[in-house]
């Protein structure tokens, strides 16, 4: 990419960049105005912008960095997103239809290094993070998909738990989260967006630390430090005891509820052993902790997982429940698509490298 993104600057950062070339800083605004609330595709669609200035923003800005390769819409109106790089790699974006709103889950990175052994995201490795303003852009992207329905909706959710690590591509994220939030632009309220993180303990901290509304999800998965380091291998450097003492510091500076996400894996970590077990991991921080349960979408590459049954998903949101664990059993979206994260992007990848043999 030779030149950024223009969806990369906050807004501080885009009047920095005006008033440094002895122009006012009102132009932020009248740019931020074309960009996310009238959503042109082009510096040219900027009107009231005199040329000279549309002039510089094109020489120092590209406007898309995503170009759509492909999409998927279930029957429940969920859509995956394939988008390619400006570089030739590919990255998935999904969004999801609610009563609540227009929730849209973004990816972080290209491949991912975490290695959970459930997850179709770690089929391929990290290749480099996103830049914010490649983040930016998927939201951007879905809404003007949304836009040319003709209906007016918009993005009103974003759950940062796509492809890739988000805390190990942090100061991108805090970009995002940055120019998302913004009241000036798409202002998309902190408390519709949850940020998903494996447990970067030090970034759990930083986090805590930002003085932001945004919502914090802990992915995890086993009540203890020998199952979950063998379906999570960032387990052996950050143990449940370093991720629960960040959570807890986390509870303390901010007040703020977290989240725990718990995939429910058959024959694995589903029974009830495994349920008393977090209700004693969880019962200390019971007031301001959310399980959230959820059912595995099966990928082809892990035949040794399969999703819990219906008895069993049952029984264990019963037993926490009963023992004062407040939870919930995600719904299930798009399953009749490439529903878990990474699939529709492995398998394109996969068509691409056959291809390539022929």
């Amino acid at each position: 990419m030779t030149r950024p993104s223009i969806y990369g600057l906050t807004f501080a950062e885009l009047q920095d960049w005006f008033t440094n070339r002895g122009y006012k800083s009102f132009r932020a605004q009248q740019v931020w105005d074309w960009l996310y609330r009238k959503r042109v595709t082009s510096f040219q669609d900027m009107t009231n912008i005199k040329k000279e200035l549309i002039d510089l923003l094109e020489e120092n800005f590209v406007f898309e960095t995503l170009e759509l390769h492909s999409k998927q819409e279930s029957e429940d109106g969920t859509k995956k997103f394939l988008f390619k790089l400006q570089d030739g790699n590919l990255i998935e974006t999904v969004l999801m239809k609610f009563d609540y709103g227009n929730s849209v889950c973004v990816t972080t990175q290209v491949g991912c290094n975490i290695g959970c052994s459930f997850c179709a995201s770690g089929l391929l490795s990290k290749d480099r993070d996103l830049s914010g303003g490649e983040i930016v852009e998927q939201i951007m992207k879905v809404q003007l998909d949304m836009d040319r329905q003709e209906k007016e909706e918009r993005v009103s959710h974003i759950v940062v738990m796509g492809i890739g690590e988000p805390f190990d591509n942090y100061a991108n994220l805090m970009t995002f989260l940055r120019v998302v939030n913004s009241d000036r632009g798409l202002a998309i309220g902190a408390r519709h967006i949850t940020v998903s993180t494996s447990g970067i303990v030090d970034k759990i901290y930083r986090f805590a630390e930002e003085q932001l509304q945004v919502n914090l999800a802990v992915s995890l998965h086993a009540p203890n430090n020998h199952l979950r380091t063998d379906i999570m291998k960032i387990n052996r450097s950050q143990p449940i005891e370093k991720v629960m003492d960040a959570v807890d510091y986390y509870l303390e500076k901010t007040n703020r509820r977290i989240t725990f996400e718990y995939i429910l894996l058959d024959g694995v970590n589903d029974r009830p052993q495994e349920a008393y077990e977090l209700i004693e991991l969880l019962k200390e921080r019971k007031k301001l902790t959310y399980v959230n349960l959820i059912p595995y979408n099966p990928v082809d590459e892990y035949i040794q997982y399969q999703q819990s049954t219906k008895g069993s998903i049952l029984t264990f949101f019963e037993i926490l429940m009963e023992n004062g664990i407040q939870c919930g059993v995600r719904h299930e979206q798009g399953s009749d698509i490439d529903a878990a994260c990474g699939q529709l992007r492995s398998k394109q990848m996969k068509k691409d490298r056959e291809k390539a043999k022929n």
